[in-house]
């Protein structure tokens, strides 16, 4: 069908407003990275706008000298991995026997599933659970309560009820028993929602910050979020990592090294995300096809 003049200057308009509200969004981050990259005398007196001003690594050098950074990034990042293993085993374990028209007790456990989506338990009795359990300070606390999100589980199962039923038959009538052929032939198939729900666990695990204040006590165990978080809040805590340090305390500029914690904390997504792009759209439509 050919398209007509309108639908091309309506599709230019659409291609420019969504152009408009893109650079909108990625100007904070441009400005943030543009700070973490220029020098003291250009910060401190506003000049760095979109592009760095006496371009320096200072600000990158005393956040991994002279803060905790490292630590909690290799927090982070042990919370995000261990996470999100755990996280998509349960979840596939869920969605699995629930995308099954013959497992007894579907419905009415899909229906407890759905409660949970409106309804929780609450802050206080999660914490008395954990604490009885002994997890308050441990990295398991942040992995048992968000194990498995209500939300991407009913996507996974709406995913695997749209794969061929025959495709199954077949490996059953070939001998295939329900782990094989879920390891086998539901999963190899399920790529698009499997790295959708990675990517959802990912981001959640990665920017976890409430859970992190209420749960772990000890400060050597903070995640990079939280740890950033502080830096942002209180310029004490950057100057107590560089008290020993007086050069260093000297030529501080608090706006650059958070700028600099800011970058880190967002860089490992942004190198993850372009590899799963082209599943994300295919999962998450194909997943929410049935209900």
């Amino acid at each position: 069908m050919r398209e007509t003049r309108a639908a091309k200057i309506g599709g230019q308009i659409n291609a420019f407003v969504l152009l408009l509200i893109a650079l909108t969004c990625l100007a904070p981050v441009v400005n943030i990275l543009s700070i973490s990259f220029s020098g003291k005398t250009a910060v401190e007196t506003g000049q760095v706008y979109f592009w760095p001003v006496d371009f320096s690594l200072f600000s990158y050098k005393l956040l991994f000298d002279g803060t905790r950074i490292v630590q909690a990034l290799f927090n982070g990042i042990e919370v995000t991995l261990v996470g999100i293993v755990l996280s998509m085993i349960f979840t596939i374990c869920a969605a699995y026997p629930l995308s099954k028209g013959y497992f007894l007790g579907r419905r009415p456990y899909t229906l407890l599933i759905l409660f949970t989506l409106v309804f929780n338990g609450g802050i206080i009795p999660t914490y008395l659970v954990l604490k009885w359990l002994g997890l308050i300070n441990t990295y398991g606390a942040l992995w048992l309560p968000g194990m498995i999100s209500a939300y991407n589980m009913l996507v996974m199962k709406s995913y695997f009820e749209s794969l061929p039923s025959e495709v199954e038959d077949a490996a059953r009538i070939d001998g295939c028993n329900e782990w094989r052929l879920l390891l086998r032939i539901v999963l190899p198939l399920s790529m698009p929602v499997l790295a959708t729900m990675i990517l959802f666990y990912g981001v959640s695990y990665w920017n976890m910050f409430m859970n992190v204040l209420i749960y772990i006590n000890s400060t050597e165990k903070y995640t990079i979020t939280v740890l950033i978080q502080q830096m942002i809040q209180s310029q004490a805590v950057i100057s107590e990592s560089l008290q020993n340090d007086a050069q260093s305390s000297a030529d501080l500029v608090p706006m650059g090294i958070q700028s600099a914690g800011i970058m880190i904390l967002i860089l490992p997504m942004a190198i993850i995300y372009p590899f799963l792009q082209k599943y994300f759209v295919k999962g998450i439509m194909l997943g929410s096809v049935k209900g």
